[in-house]
C-alpha cells in the first residue's frame, strides 16, 4: 500500500514555520527503512498495512513531543499484491504523457 500523509504541530515557531516538527517526523520515516518520498506537502510511504501505520504513528508521536497538539492528514492507496508503486505509478503516468506528445 501507499500512504501519503502530512503531520503539522498545533503550534508554529515564531516565524510561523513548522519545519522543526516536520523534520522530526521525516527522521522517523527515513529511519524506518521503508520506501518513501517527501515533497513540500506530503510524505509517501510504501509497505504493508501494519508497518506503514506504525511509522505514521511514530512520526506523529515525534511531532507531539514538540507540540501539545498535532493535525494528521492521511490518504491511502490499498492495492494488495502490488509493490514498487511509489515509482510504478509515476512511470505509468510519464509513459501515458509521452504517448500523448
Amino acid at each position: 500500500m501507499l500512504v501519503a500523509f502530512s503531520i503539522a504541530p498545533g503550534t508554529a515557531g515564531p516565524d510561523g514555520s513548522v519545519h522543526d516538527a516536520v523534520a522530526a517526523a521525516v527522521r522517523v520515516v527515513r529511519a524506518s527503512g521503508l520506501p518513501h518520498r517527501t515533497d513540500a506537502m506530503f510524505t509517501t510511504l510504501e509497505g504493508e498495512w501494519d508497518e506503514v501505520m506504525a511509522v505514521v504513528k511514530r512520526a506523529t508521536d515525534a511531532v507531539l513531543a514538540l507540540s501539545p497538539r498535532a493535525s494528521l492528514v492521511l490518504k491511502a492507496d490499498i492495492r494488495p499484491g502490488w509493490t514498487g508503486e511509489l515509482d510504478g505509478k509515476i512511470d505509468r503516468l510519464e509513459r501515458a504523457l509521452e504517448e500523448d506528445a
